[in-house]
């Protein structure tokens, strides 16, 4: 596999050229402990090519990946998934449409809908609601779909945090019967394409999909990619990613990019088989005593409330023996893996929560069900209304304004232009959310 960034970048910096443009660091050791890297990072000078206009190395890479990922085409960013969910929209959602997405977006997906003035219908979960992963099938899409008006495209996070992943396939064949396109976040699930089963979007019918690549993959924070599955979806890709995108984007997260590739063609597939075999035993190792959330392997969630204690204290305990979780919350606790992680891991993890005394009564989690709130805004007035930030004790009957939410996980529970009610309030209590910004 060819490295074409990364080759350039590598023989400008022993070409030892003079410096006369960006960076203001020239790529020299100015004595502090990160200069190292500065000799790799540059900008679009002669022969580097250009991320939004590619024509050359990166084009070339970008071109590798498509391979590798066995997609029509794939772009890369260096904003994450971000730049994947706004390109995406801008791409398949006219201004004025309406988008069918399940409860559980990133908040990055809101801040489009403003931007493009678009409206969502919601795929509401049935029964009790938690913001952060749900369950919910095709038909619950199909029955969204009819009930929304001028539905554009249909847009699912999968897998969601917890790792659960959605039925793309069947998901695909709804939104076909109904010619309009699936778009799927996807930036937890840049190794699925590498699993036994390939469980990626594209290779389920997604028409297209954005991945973090740094999130699952050996990248550097902030690298992404954008697939594209159906051709007719290809024009205006890049135009849109110019429009959001800096007009700087870091070579050396494009570098890494370029030489993930060659990990993900000689490496990756043995290291997920390899490591999905030590995350199943560690699972058999701590089970039945911790219960856990199904999904894929690599988000190794615990229902720390069914195994008798909070997903905060669990998740102390395993701070407090040098394990940084993913998330934590009163019921769960994520622990991600990647395709490099090792037994090593795996065994240390199993001495630490081995070790735990848990109580033998489960703890019962407050459970809350959704129910729909009433809306009184578009997401865009909403969002660019004068807001005013308030204590969610005083903001029943208040209108939501612009989404800010934690992250991990990003997930607004309220969206902007939707009236708090009580049951809002609720869940916003549930997840340790007491301020929220409300129209002024």
């Amino acid at each position: 596999m060819t490295t074409p960034i990364y080759d350039y970048l590598e023989k400008y910096k022993n070409d030892a050229v003079m410096r006369m443009h960006m960076p203001g660091h020239k790529g020299r050791n100015t004595g502090n402990r990160f200069s190292a890297v500065y000799e790799y990072d540059i900008t679009e000078i002669s022969g580097a090519d250009s991320l939004y206009e590619a024509r050359g190395i990166i084009a070339e890479s970008e071109r590798n990946a498509a391979d590798i990922f066995g997609t029509a085409a794939t772009f890369y960013s260096t904003q994450g998934s971000t730049l994947g969910i706004q390109t995406m929209l801008t791409v398949a959602a006219p201004s004025g449409s309406t988008v069918v997405a399940p409860r559980n977006a990133h908040r990055a997906f809101l801040h489009t809908c403003a931007l493009l003035d678009l409206d969502v219908e919601w795929v509401i979960p049935a029964g009790n609601f938690n913001a952060v992963s749900f369950e919910y099938t095709a038909s619950d899409i199909e029955r969204t779909i009819k009930k929304a008006e001028n539905p554009s495209c249909v847009y699912l996070t999968s897998p969601d945090y917890f790792g659960r992943i959605a039925d793309i396939k069947g998901i695909s064949e709804v939104c076909r019967k109904y010619d309009i396109p699936l778009l799927v976040d996807n930036a937890h699930g840049a190794h699925l394409a590498f699993m036994e089963k390939n469980m990626h979007p594209i290779a389920n019918g997604a028409d297209m999909c954005c991945d973090s690549a740094h999130k699952m993959l050996p990248v550097l924070t902030g690298g992404g990619y954008i697939h594209i599955g159906n051709e007719k979806y290809l024009t205006g890709v890049k135009r849109a990613m110019a429009i959001y995108g800096s007009s700087s984007p870091s070579y050396l997260t494009l570098c890494s990019l370029d030489l993930c590739n060659d990990y993900l063609e000689k490496s990756v597939r043995a290291d997920i088989e390899e490591m999905t075999e030590n995350i199943n035993a560690l699972r058999r190792q701590l089970s039945p005593a911790w219960r856990f959330v199904e999904g894929e392997p690599f988000h190794f969630t615990i229902d720390a409330a069914a195994s008798g204690l909070s997903g905060r204290t669990v998740a102390q305990i395993l701070r407090e023996n040098g394990v940084e979780c993913e998330y934590e919350d009163d019921e769960y606790v994520v622990l991600l893996f990647s395709p490099i992680d090792t037994a090593g891991e795996c065994q240390r993890i199993s001495d630490i929560l081995s070790n735990v005394r848990q109580p033998k009564i489960r703890i019962e989690p407050q459970l809350i069900a959704l129910k729909p709130p009433a809306t009184a805004m578009s997401v865009r007035e909403a969002s660019f209304s004068v807001n005013e930030r308030i204590n969610i004790d005083n903001a029943k009957g208040r209108i939501c304004g612009i989404s800010e939410t934690h992250c991990p996980p990003c997930i607004p529970i309220a969206a902007p232009g939707e009236i708090i009610d009580e049951n809002i309030i609720n869940i916003l209590k549930k997840y340790s959310i007491f301020e929220i910004n409300v129209v002024k």
